[in-house]
C-alpha cells in the first residue's frame, strides 16, 4: 500500500480502503439486497412509484445501479419486491401473535390492537398500499408469492372464529376475509386520512389520548359485531 510522502504523489490509502469496502459489499449479496430494499422502501414511500429515482435508491443503499438491476431487473421489479417484502413483514408479525394459543376473545382483541398499532408505527405501509392501488395492483398481480403470504392469516382468523362460535362467544356466519377487511379498514381509514380529519374537525388525532380512544373504539365496534 502506498505511503504518503510530503511533496510526493497523493495518498492512495483512502482509495484502496474504499475499493476494499466495495468488494466486501459485493461478497455479501443478501446484505446488499436488503440494503437496496430498505432504501427503495424509503424512496417509494416518500415519492411514490412515479417520483422515485433509481439513482437516489442506489445512493441511499450505498450500492451502484448495476447491482440494483442485477437483483431486481428494473424499477418496477424493485417496486414489486418492496411490496412483497412489505406484505411479508406484517404477516410475519401477525404470525408471532400466536392467535391459536389464545382464547377466542383474547385472540381477536390482540389482532385488532396489533393491526391498529402496526399502521401507527409503519406509515410507509399505508403509502405503499395507496400507490399500488393507484396502479390497480398491476405489480402484485404478477407476484407468485403474494397470495401465499397473505392466506395464512385468513386461515388463522377462521380457526379463531370457529372456536369462538363453538364456545358460544361469537355469532355464526362470519366470513374471516370479510372480518379482516373490516378490521383493517377501520384502522386504515383513520391513518390514511388523519391529516385531513385532524384539520376539518380541529382535533389532534395523533395525540396519545386520541389514539387510545380510537383503538378502544375499533375493538368495541368489531367485538360488538362478533358477539353472539
Amino acid at each position: 500500500m502506498t505511503t504518503v510522502k510530503r511533496g510526493g504523489r497523493p495518498n492512495r490509502k483512502r482509495k484502496v480502503a474504499a475499493d476494499d469496502i466495495g468488494t466486501a459489499r459485493t461478497r455479501d449479496p443478501e446484505r446488499t439486497r436488503a440494503r437496496i430494499l430498505e432504501a427503495a422502501t424509503d424512496e417509494f414511500s416518500q415519492r411514490g412509484l412515479g417520483g422515485a429515482r433509481v439513482d437516489a435508491i442506489a445512493r441511499r443503499a450505498g450500492a451502484n445501479k448495476r447491482m440494483l438491476y442485477h437483483y431486481f431487473g428494473n424499477k418496477e421489479g424493485l417496486f414489486l419486491a418492496v411490496m412483497e417484502h412489505t406484505y411479508a413483514h406484517i404477516r410475519t408479525q401477525e404470525e408471532a401473535l400466536h392467535l391459536d394459543d389464545l382464547a377466542p376473545v383474547q385472540a381477536m382483541r390482540r389482532l385488532m390492537r396489533f393491526t391498529f398499532r402496526y399502521f401507527l408505527g409503519n406509515p410507509h405501509f399505508i403509502v405503499l398500499l395507496n400507490s399500488e392501488n393507484l396502479h390497480r395492483a398491476r405489480h402484485i398481480r404478477r407476484s407468485p408469492r403474494v397470495k401465499a403470504i397473505n392466506s395464512p392469516l385468513i386461515e388463522a382468523l377462521g380457526r379463531v372464529l370457529r372456536r369462538g362460535r363453538a364456545a358460544g362467544l361469537f355469532r355464526s356466519g362470519v366470513d374471516p376475509l370479510q372480518l379482516y377487511m373490516s378490521i383493517a379498514g377501520v384502522c386504515y381509514f383513520y391513518f390514511s386520512n388523519i391529516h385531513t380529519l385532524s384539520t376539518i374537525f380541529d382535533r389532534d388525532l395523533m395525540s396519545s389520548s386520541a389514539l387510545a380512544a380510537r383503538e378502544r373504539h375499533v375493538i368495541d365496534v368489531i367485538m360488538g359485531y362478533l358477539r353472539a
